[in-house]
């Protein structure tokens, strides 16, 4: 052999030899997987959306079992129902390409606070950081997907979600009287905690002024509320056609109010156990 070729042939040799090295070392060397910034271990966080639709179950106050385990993150939530069988994480149009890995549901076991059970989807959902938004498509039952934002926040340590929603907003009670609201009508915003999810009141509502006492105005989403109690005292509704309308004193704004709505809608008449809380930022 010449000794050109033989040079040439070393040298095709030394080249392979380094390009095998690099190979083998990008390989040893994979990215490290990022810091999320919290230890591993077991958090309640909130788990909210871009849509008031696609939402954690009521039972559970938009909150989820965050899990971190050697510095990745997923958060189980319990959804409204089973009408959404699919989540991805990414846009509705990764979703659909193939090879796409979709989030499979579990079947959940929710109790609400008047005591009635339902079974609902549930998902574990990696998360890529908290407190950022991030995209997660769902696929509803009638096989059509739509794009979402979501955010995981506020994790705190535990994995008791019931314990962590008995601590309370932190809001501190707001009395009318501080307010020092003119005498007459406003309105304010007001949230609907409790039962099974499915009765709402209308929000705003009406907040009547009278020296220091605070009435308010409370619409359900049905006929058959025939009587509330707040505070041990029974309220008669006020209007004997429509949905049910009830006037209520309002102790305080901006922490929960526990009240006693009884409904004839079953089979028997039956109370449940409700929380309205009047956010005071919002009074008009």
């Amino acid at each position: 052999m010449k000794r050109s070729n033989k040079i040439l042939l070393l040298l095709t040799l030394a080249v392979l030899i380094v390009m095998t090295a690099a190979c083998g070392s990008k390989k040893e060397t994979a990215e490290p997987t990022p810091d999320p910034g919290i230890a591993d271990g077991t958090y309640i966080a909130t788990f909210t959306t871009d849509n008031p639709m696609f939402h954690v179950n009521e039972a559970y106050e938009d909150k989820g079992v965050l899990t971190v385990k050697d510095g990745k993150m997923t958060i189980h939530v319990s959804l409204q129902s089973k009408r959404i069988v699919n989540l991805y994480p990414g846009t509705a149009e990764d979703a659909q390409k193939d090879g796409a890995e979709l989030l499979e549901p579990t079947t959940d076991k929710v109790t609400y606070s008047d005591g009635l059970e339902e079974e609902v989807y549930g998902f574990d959902v990696p998360v890529p950081a908290l407190d950022e938004e991030f995209d997660l498509a769902l696929l509803g039952t009638k096989g059509k997907w739509y794009d979402h934002k979501v955010t995981v926040s506020d994790p705190v340590e535990g994995d008791d979600i019931n314990a962590v929603i008995g601590e309370g907003s932190g809001k501190e009670a707001v009395a009318p009287k501080e307010l020092e609201l003119a005498g007459g009508e406003h309105t304010a915003e007001v949230t609907l905690e409790g039962g099974s999810g499915k009765a709402t009141v209308d929000s705003p509502a009406v907040i009547r002024m009278n020296g220091d006492e605070c009435i308010a105005v409370i619409t359900w989403s049905s006929p058959h509320y025939d009587y509330m109690i707040v505070d041990g005292q029974r309220y008669e509704p006020v209007n004997t056609e429509g949905n049910s309308v009830f006037e209520i004193p309002v102790p305080y704004f901006d922490s929960p109010i526990d009240v006693i709505a009884d409904t004839t809608a079953m089979s028997e008449p039956h109370e449940i156990e409700y929380k309205l809380t009047f956010d005071s930022a919002t009074v008009k």
